[in-house]
């Protein structure tokens, strides 16, 4: 009876040291691009009361963390100018070394299926692009659709390196913005691709921002149910948003609205609280560059311009710009323009200007 005894208590000792083994939430991990000269957050879970110890190879720098009570630590390092790769080192009861990181700029992709768009719908210029698309300076993190009714503290998805393949199934737009940007500054990129096609931006909004105000709450109310994509308030923020928090980044790009022209009277007001409160949850007030829609017919009605309208009311808001696509519209009836180049381009151009202070080889005109 004794040995089945110490037996059970060896076998429960393993299993309470193998629950309290450090771990990481997956935006974390090999292949991950982290923001340059910042103090950014590595963060994940352990034993009540462990320390976790972090090592970075770009300065032989250690920083620790005491695991709370909730089996959580937190710690922030602070990162060199743009380079790499580099080495991480995050030790407990068990060590996980973090290979090929890069420091660089980092910008978070999201929106609709205009911001989706990739060589996975057939996009010519995705798949002309392909195979020339080796670049160990580009990293991509897509990730999954998922809904929550309450903010998640992880989500699925992996940093992986540009490649052919891996370019095809990334938001195009998303990628030759990240190539401008690499080109250009000479600096590792990394590209977080979190979006959804069909979504409304209620469901990319904190719940509280849109209970808060009655304009915004009657535009959410008279949202249809469909098939395809969720509509109600905050479902893709809590799952494929907030998690994202905790990790710095240089900015955001957004191309969505079309789903939203049915309550354009809203959508200033509902687009801009989204974006404070994005803000507000990240602690950083990061720029936010989005798209205008393009012309669509929506069955010979004028909502498409007043969404429009009301997008570039918005674009007055602190710390935003916005790029107008009317004349790279050769269909009005495609609700997909193909030309995503131009597009990334100047988003790309907004960004070197506004965020990165560049005046030359743009093909806009400096903004103040």
């Amino acid at each position: 009876m004794k040995k089945y005894s110490l037996l059970i208590l060896l076998l429960l000792v393993g299993w309470m040291q193998m629950s309290a083994a450090v771990r990481l939430p997956n935006i974390i991990g090999s292949h991950m691009v982290l923001q340059q000269k910042s103090s950014v957050k590595i963060w994940g879970w352990a034993g009540p009361s462990e320390k976790v110890t972090i090592k970075t190879n770009w300065d032989n720098a250690s920083y620790e963390a005491i695991t709370s009570n909730g089996a959580k630590w937190e710690a922030s390092i602070k990162t060199p100018a743009a380079g790499g790769p580099y080495q991480i080192t995050i030790s407990a009861s068990n060590t996980i070394v973090l290979e090929d990181v890069l420091i660089g700029e980092v910008w978070v992709c999201s929106g609709q299926s205009n911001m989706e768009w990739s060589g996975d719908q057939g996009l010519k210029e995705t798949l002309d692009e392909a195979p020339n698309a080796n670049n160990q300076s580009i990293r991509f993190f897509y990730v999954a659709k998922s809904t929550a009714n309450f903010p998640q503290d992880n989500l699925e998805g992996k940093w992986m390196v540009c490649s052919p393949e891996e370019m095809k199934h990334f938001s195009a737009i998303g990628y030759f913005f990240g190539k401008n940007l690499n080109q250009t500054l000479n600096s590792p990129v990394g590209l977080i691709n979190s979006n959804w096609g069909g979504t409304p931006a209620e469901t990319w909004t904190p719940d509280y921002v849109i209970n808060n105000d009655a304009i915004i709450k009657k535009g959410a109310d008279s949202l249809n149910e469909a098939a395809w994509w969720p509509h109600k308030a905050a479902k893709a923020y809590n799952a494929m948003i907030y998690p994202l928090t905790n990790f710095s980044i240089a900015g955001v790009l957004w191309y969505q609205g079309e789903s939203n022209t049915g309550t354009h009277f809203a959508y200033e007001k509902l687009f801009t609280g989204m974006i404070d409160a994005w803000r507000h949850h990240w602690n950083q007030n990061f720029p936010f560059y989005f798209v205008q829609i393009a012309p669509f017919t929506y069955g010979n009605q004028h909502v498409g311009a007043l969404l429009r309208e009301a997008q570039t009311k918005a674009a007055n808001h602190s710390g935003t710009g916005m790029v107008v696509i009317t004349d790279l519209i050769p269909d009005t009836t495609n609700i997909h323009p193909t030309r995503k180049i131009e597009v990334a381009k100047r988003l790309s151009d907004l960004a070197l200007n506004k965020t990165y202070g560049l005046t030359s080889n743009l093909t806009m005109q400096p903004m103040d």
